[in-house]
């Protein structure tokens, strides 16, 4: 079981009854300590490259060290402003370089968003995220205002709000980060050698921009990228190692399988194989010991043994609902049905110490454990 110690201004007002605790201040503060920001390729390509179930092993055991393995965050997304996008990136059935069953369509009203959000409360998901079909949001006060007040209304019903809208100014990241959103999405989507290959209307460096002034803003970064996208494991180890050497490590890193959607350029793309997804799962884990990793698109087409190998190699978020934007979810029955038999249990609200740090202006937070 695990408490939190707490430094700043809420520390006089916090006590602990367990003498031992004292006793283990010291060697778990060296273990959050020991998060890296220094790993090199080479380093990272030898995880992933090593035998399959050693890297799964390993990252178990390195996920027991910083997570509670039978707690997993759930999530719902919900795609507020639908297609018409002017980006061009190649997996993406909202672009409107690409003609696809995709329709676009306005900003939708602030209540049918906040009706979404009760529904996915009540069915066990504790952060809701947003997501608008937009380049940025030049040009687009009106709407962002709109997004303001959806941020503070689905705060106010006790969830983590995360939203999705492109590519931010600093003055619009604090905008948003007064509103009380709590994590900002922003993908980097696959190596910055590959990225040309699938982008070519946003630059790597202005994705970089963006997650930069988010996090100066005091948001949690949520990033992470696309496996089949056509990349190689190098390609993929290139990823890692660019969230690896952040200043701070990503809140959460979401790992999606591509989706091929017809009429994009991606669509005849075969499917990932599974055991690239557990791999990548794994050493994403062992590199981000501190981070959540993110089951996302394409969770629908696993198994659930296939699910549990992947919670096993260190994955403790998922999405969950009706839909993720323009791609198939798997429901909250059946995910319920599966953590009730696989004896997993939905993670709390702020239950994650990094978000409920960022979120209060706790100044340090120290993990600590309780025997």
């Amino acid at each position: 079981m695990f408490s939190l110690l707490f430094r700043g201004a809420l520390a006089p007002s916090l006590s602990f009854t367990n003498r031992r605790l004292l006793a283990t201040v010291a060697s778990d503060a060296a273990s959050v300590a020991s998060i890296r920001h220094d790993w090199s390729r080479q380093e990272i390509q030898k995880i992933y490259d090593g035998p399959l179930l050693d890297l799964v092993f390993r990252a178990a055991a390195i996920h027991r060290q910083y997570h509670r393995p039978g707690k997993i965050q759930l999530c719902t997304l919900m795609n507020i402003k639908t297609g018409g996008c002017s980006e061009d990136c190649s997996y993406c059935s909202q672009s409107s370089r690409y003609s696809t069953p995709t329709m676009a369509s306005k900003l939708l009203d602030i209540e049918p968003v906040l009706e979404a959000a009760r529904k996915a409360k009540e069915n066990g998901s504790t952060r809701f995220c947003m997501g608008a079909a937009w380049r940025d949001l030049a040009g687009r006060k009106r709407g962002f205002e709109k997004i303001l007040k959806m941020v503070r209304e689905v705060r106010g019903m006790g969830m983590e709000v995360c939203t999705t809208l492109g590519m931010l100014s600093p003055e619009q990241a604090k905008q948003l980060k007064e509103a009380g959103l709590t994590a900002y999405n922003h993908n980097l989507d696959t190596s910055r050698e590959f990225y040309p290959k699938v982008i070519t209307t946003r630059s790597y460096d202005e994705r970089l921009d963006t997650i930069d002034a988010v996090r100066e803003a005091g948001i949690s970064v949520c990033s992470g990228g696309i496996l089949g996208l056509g990349e190689s494991d190098q390609d993929r180890v290139g990823l890692i190692h660019e969230v690896s050497t952040m200043p701070e490590h990503p809140e959460s890193f979401p790992v999606n399988a591509l989706v091929p959607i017809p009429g994009t350029p991606l669509e005849d793309n075969e499917p990932v194989p599974y055991h690239t997804l557990v791999r990548t799962i794994a050493a994403a884990r062992i590199v981000l010991p501190g981070t959540i990793i993110r089951l996302a698109a394409g969770r629908n087409t696993l198994s659930e043994s296939e699910q549990a190998m992947c919670f096993m190699a260190g994955a403790n978020a998922v999405f969950t609902g009706e839909k993720m934007l323009t791609t198939p979810c798997s429901p909250w029955d059946e995910d319920k049905a599966m953590m009730n038999r696989w004896g997993l249990e939905g993670m709390g609200s702020f239950e994650h110490a990094r978000v409920a740090q960022k979120d209060s202006g706790i100044i340090q937070v120290i993990r600590i454990k309780i025997s």
